[in-house]
């Protein structure tokens, strides 16, 4: 399972900076959105992958019974998709505005914004 989590994390940042590399600005989006999903599920992954073993201690135990999930890297995944998804609505009302200002998608269009 890791090494098909692994092929897609690589699939996914590949995409994402091909993405980047492109001249229009919503491909710049996209690309900066699969980055960050590969980079959440790069962390969620090398935090380890325990199917079926909850990141909690049963009650009236001290210690868990078996292997125990870490809820660290759950932890900063779920921040990190709350942010993400904040960077992403900043990044499209951003291509918004740029699109009334300039008319187009084209990044190489920007540099006539002053005129």
């Amino acid at each position: 399972m890791e090494i098909l989590l692994a092929l897609f994390i690589g699939l996914l940042f590949g995409c994402g900076l091909y993405c980047l590399l492109r001249r229009s600005i919503v491909k710049l989006v996209f690309g900066l959105i699969l980055l960050s999903q590969g980079a959440n599920l790069l962390v969620f992954t090398a935090g380890g992958l325990l199917a079926g073993s909850p990141p909690l201690v049963p009650e009236g135990a001290v210690v868990p019974d078996g292997p125990i999930a870490d809820p660290l890297p759950q932890a900063m995944v779920l921040t990190a998709i709350v942010i993400g998804f904040g960077l992403v609505a900043f990044f499209v009302s951003l291509v918004h505005r740029a699109h009334e200002a300039v008319g187009a998608d084209d990044i190489n269009a920007f540099d006539q914004t002053d005129t």
